[in-house]
């Protein structure tokens, strides 16, 4: 059981890192961070979109494949960009 619950935490990081790029390329103008960045970023889109997925619509992120899943990842990294885009503008403004 172990390896299968290890196998879903490397392809959640898989979906994670690919939705965080995807939302980079998808979002106009620059925004700072590498690859850890996008990373951590994707993945944290990919929670939150998964979460408000299955809140609002009853959605299941259990399928890797499913174009459900990458979709509420996408949108959730997006939404995840945005507001880190938001805050890093202000601090940049501010200082």
């Amino acid at each position: 059981m172990k390896g299968a619950e290890a196998l879903g935490f490397f392809a959640f990081l898989i979906l994670g890192l690919i939705a965080g790029a995807i939302a980079k390329a998808i979002l106009p103008g620059k925004q700072g961070g590498g690859w850890f960045a996008t990373l951590l970023l994707g993945v944290v889109g990919a929670m939150l979109g998964g979460w408000l997925g299955s809140l609002l619509f009853g959605a299941d992120m259990a399928e890797f494949w499913s174009l459900e899943s990458w979709l509420l990842a996408i949108g959730g990294s997006i939404l995840v960009l945005l507001v880190y885009g938001l805050i890093v503008g202000n601090r940049k403004r501010g200082a």
